[in-house]
């Protein structure tokens, strides 16, 4: 299995401690739908290996982060025929709350810009 943290909860969802809506799920990655959509659906796409920020997986896995923005935009054609977004924060002034690299595909409404 790839490295994880003990203690972190998207580390927990890729080792099925805490159960989670799962649309998809590989050995890179898995994906499930938000607790919080901000959208029809909402889908967050995490690596199966722990790593806080895009520019960190970028530098350890770019192999990895190529397949986790591949799976983001399968996901965003699969729920989104009309059009999707695909969000990634980085760093707490971005809005990051878990500090587990994730992308947020958005879909199934008109999107607005700036978004915020």
């Amino acid at each position: 299995m790839a490295q994880t943290d003990p203690n972190c909860i998207f580390c927990k969802i890729v080792r099925k401690e805490i159960s989670a809506d799962e649309v998809l799920r590989d050995e890179h990655v898995v994906a499930f739908r938000d607790l919080n959509p901000q959208a029809p659906t909402h889908v967050l796409v995490i690596p199966t290996e722990h790593a806080a920020h895009l520019s960190d997986f970028m530098q350890q896995a770019p192999a990895q982060a190529a397949h986790l923005l591949a799976a983001a935009s399968e996901l965003g054609r699969r729920f989104g025929p009309g059009g999707y977004r695909v969000v990634m924060n980085e760093g707490a002034d971005a809005g990051q709350t878990v500090h587990h690299l994730h992308a947020h595909v958005l879909a199934g409404r008109r999107m607005t810009w700036p978004p915020g």
